[in-house]
C-alpha cells in the first residue's frame, strides 16, 4: 500500500493566497499602494500563454495591478528592452517577469539582466544570484521554484536540516543552483547532479530530500528513493498516452508514493508554489520601493 504524504502545493499556495492579499488590502488601505506586476511574452508558446494566464489571474486574485505587453513572435532585442526600460522607469510597476523561453532571435540573458534588479521578482537577475550564493537572502529576491520547494521542504522537515543529505538533479540557473542555495543555508549537505555524474540512482539513494529538475518524463524510479525521503519533483513534462496528451512528472510517482515519506504531484505540486512566490517576491518589491519593511 502507497504510504506516502502527498503534498498539496496547490492547498499551500491558497493558503498564502489568502495572506497575500490580506497584506495587499492592508497595504492599499494604510499607504494607498498597490502591488504592481508586469507580464511580458513574446509571441505565442501555448504553455507560455497557460502560465501568463495563471499568474495574470492570481495576481488580480492577491489584489495587485497585473498588466501584461505581448509581443509578437518576430519582436526585435529593440522591441523588448524598450519595453523593459519603460517598465523600469514606471513607478506603478514593483514586479518585471519575462516569461521564457523567448524567440531564438532574443538573446536571454541580456534580457533578463536588463530588468533592473529592484524588480526582478524573478531572482535571475546576477545582483539577486549574488546575495543568494552569499546567504543574503532578506535582501535578494530568490527564485519562485525553489523557494516554493524550501517551504514545501519546511512543511515537512522543519526549517533547520541539519545532518540531512539533499541531493538536486539539474544544474540549471532557475531550479538547481538556487536550489542547492538554499538547501545549504538550512544547513544540508548538498549534492547537485547532472547528465555527467556517475551512477545517479545510487547518487539519489544517499539523499534524504531528493529534488528533481531535469524536465525528463518519469526519469527518478521508485528503486532511486531511499526509504522515507522527502522527493520534491520539479518537473512538468507533456506527454501522449492512450491518444490523450497528460502532464507528468521527472519522477515515477506511483512507484515514489510506495517508498517515500513525501512527495509532490505533478500537477498541483511545485506548480502553484512556484506562482504563489512570484506574488510574494511582488509584495515584497513593493514594500521596498515605498521604504516599508
Amino acid at each position: 500500500m502507497p504510504n506516502a504524504n502527498r503534498i498539496d502545493g496547490k492547498a499551500k499556495a491558497a493558503e498564502l493566497s489568502k495572506i497575500i492579499a490580506q497584506e495587499t488590502a492592508e497595504l492599499s488601505s494604510e499607504h494607498d499602494l498597490k502591488p504592481g506586476l508586469a507580464v511580458v511574452i513574446v509571441g505565442e508558446d501555448p504553455a507560455s500563454e497557460v502560465y501568463v494566464r495563471n499568474k495574470k489571474r492570481t495576481a488580480e486574485t492577491c489584489g495587485f495591478h497585473s498588466v501584461q505587453h505581448t509581443l509578437s513572435a518576430d519582436a526585435s532585442m529593440k522591441d523588448v528592452l524598450g519595453l523593459i526600460d519603460e517598465l523600469n522607469t514606471n513607478s506603478e510597476i514593483h514586479g518585471i517577469l519575462v516569461q521564457l523561453p523567448l524567440p531564438e532571435q532574443l538573446n536571454e540573458n541580456l534580457v533578463t539582466q536588463s530588468i533592473t534588479p529592484e524588480k526582478d521578482v524573478d531572482g535571475f537577475h546576477y545582483e539577486n544570484i549574488g546575495k543568494l550564493t552569499a546567504g543574503d537572502t532578506d535582501k535578494a529576491f530568490v527564485p519562485c521554484t525553489p523557494a516554493g520547494c524550501m517551504l514545501m521542504i519546511e512543511d515537512q522537515l522543519g526549517r533547520d536540516l541539519s545532518g540531512l543529505n539533499a541531493v538536486v538533479v539539474g544544474r540549471s540557473n532557475i531550479v538547481g543552483k538556487p536550489m542547492a542555495s538554499l538547501l545549504l543555508q538550512a544547513n544540508a549537505t548538498v549534492t547537485i547532479c547532472h547528465s555527467r555524474t556517475k551512477d545517479l540512482p545510487a547518487v539519489c539513494r544517499e539523499a534524504d530530500i531528493l529534488v528533481a529538475a531535469v524536465g525528463r518524463p518519469a526519469m527518478v524510479k521508485g528503486d532511486w528513493i531511499k526509504p522515507g525521503a522527502v522527493v520534491i519533483d520539479v518537473g512538468i513534462n507533456r506527454v501522449e498516452e492512450g491518444g490523450k496528451s497528460k502532464l507528468t512528472g521527472d519522477v515515477d510517482f506511483a512507484a515514489a508514493t510506495e517508498v517515500a515519506a513525501a512527495v509532490t504531484p505533478v500537477p498541483g505540486g511545485v506548480g502553484p508554489m512556484t506562482i504563489i512566490m512570484l506574488m510574494s517576491n511582488t509584495l515584497r518589491a513593493a514594500r521596498r520601493a515605498n521604504g516599508l519593511t
